[in-house]
């Protein structure tokens, strides 16, 4: 590897990374050396292909394409040449600058994908592609945005999910039991499921916290046949807040079951760097949970985030206490519900 490259990948796994997400970037700085590049060059590729398919001044159709080839450069099918033109056209409609320049980075991260080691781009890839898949079927389901459908079935969430959250549960736990030793007290069956489980939680969360957007977008991911049972269409959420409440909270539970499976993988980890890196993600996300329900139906109406000082604590907090077990579990007992 080349000094420019190694100079690139630098730039992507600091800068880049910490341009383009808050929380994860605060994470990947517990992880020990060997998991931070796969681990970074797999987000950058996902808010990548995210990027793309939430352009929304380029038509459904089109953005599903690109997904498409992008994908399929990531799969090496096609060559970095074809992928980066493709993509070239939805640089300049990016609001968000640090969005603009990932995607500029993409010739970059398509580079490092082909100089990693070959067991971890295969996972990366494995990855990319369920997650790509999930990005395309939500394309496609919400192809209309004069529109607000709604996902037919929990079931329809729950694959979605894990579609885009869920298997990086188990991509990050392929990746542990591979490069580390003695990761986990549970064996890696266990872990897989578990990892799943959290990830799927993790993105419930996002679900919950982004609702409102979400429907302002014309995009409402609560089942159809919930709505139903309550009188509601996904057009009249907003309007009518207080009657969605209850199917609300009953996927601000489920979301809190998937954490309750973060914190069980956690507490098996037997690395502390690794066991901070991987419980953090579910510390922020119980806080989240907390302030949603706190917010009752004005969160469909307000960005309701954890503020930047009650992560940097947390983290403090971690650090300091070299993330013991009990110290975890007594930060988590108090930022729930």
């Amino acid at each position: 590897m080349t000094a420019r490259s190694r100079s690139s990948i630098q730039h992507l796994r600091t800068a880049i990374l910490r341009s383009v997400s808050r929380s994860f970037y605060l994470s990947i700085r517990f992880l020990p050396q060997q998991l931070r590049e796969p681990i970074a060059l797999a987000y950058l590729l996902a808010r990548t292909t995210d990027t793309v398919a939430d352009t929304t001044r380029i038509p459904g159709t089109v953005r599903m394409k690109t997904v498409k080839m992008l994908s399929n450069g990531i799969q090496g099918k096609v060559s970095r040449e074809v992928v980066i033109n493709h993509v070239a056209s939805f640089v300049p409609l990016q609001k968000n600058a640090a969005e603009q320049t990932l995607l500029d980075s993409l010739p970059d991260c398509l580079k490092w994908l082909e100089q990693i080691g070959e067991a971890d781009r295969d996972d990366i890839r494995a990855v990319l592609e369920k997650i790509t898949n999930g990005q395309m079927l939500d394309l496609h389901r919400f192809d209309n945005p004069a529109e607000v459908p709604a996902l037919q079935s929990a079931a329809d969430l729950d694959e979605y999910t894990y579609l885009v959250a869920g298997c990086v549960g188990e991509f990050w736990t392929r990746l542990c039991f591979r490069h580390l030793r003695d990761f986990a007290s549970l064996i890696p069956d266990e872990m897989l499921s578990l990892g799943q489980r959290y990830g799927m939680g993790l993105q419930l969360i996002n679900v919950l916290r982004d609702a409102g957007s979400d429907l302002r977008s014309g995009r409402c991911y609560f089942p159809e046949d919930e709505l139903r049972g309550v009188g509601l269409s996904a057009a009249q959420i907003l309007s009518r807040s207080d009657r969605f409440q209850p199917i609300y909270q009953r996927w601000i539970e489920k979301a809190q079951d998937g954490l309750e499976c973060g914190m069980q993988y956690s507490r098996a980890i037997r690395n502390r760097r690794m066991r901070a890196a991987t419980v953090l993600p579910a510390l922020i996300g119980a806080r989240t949970l907390a302030l949603l329900h706190k917010a009752g139906a004005s969160a469909l109406h307000r960005n309701i985030k954890v503020p930047r000082g009650e992560v940097r604590t947390m983290i403090l907090t971690l650090a300091v206490n070299l993330a013991s077990r009990a110290k975890i579990d007594a930060i988590f007992n108090r930022v729930k519900l």
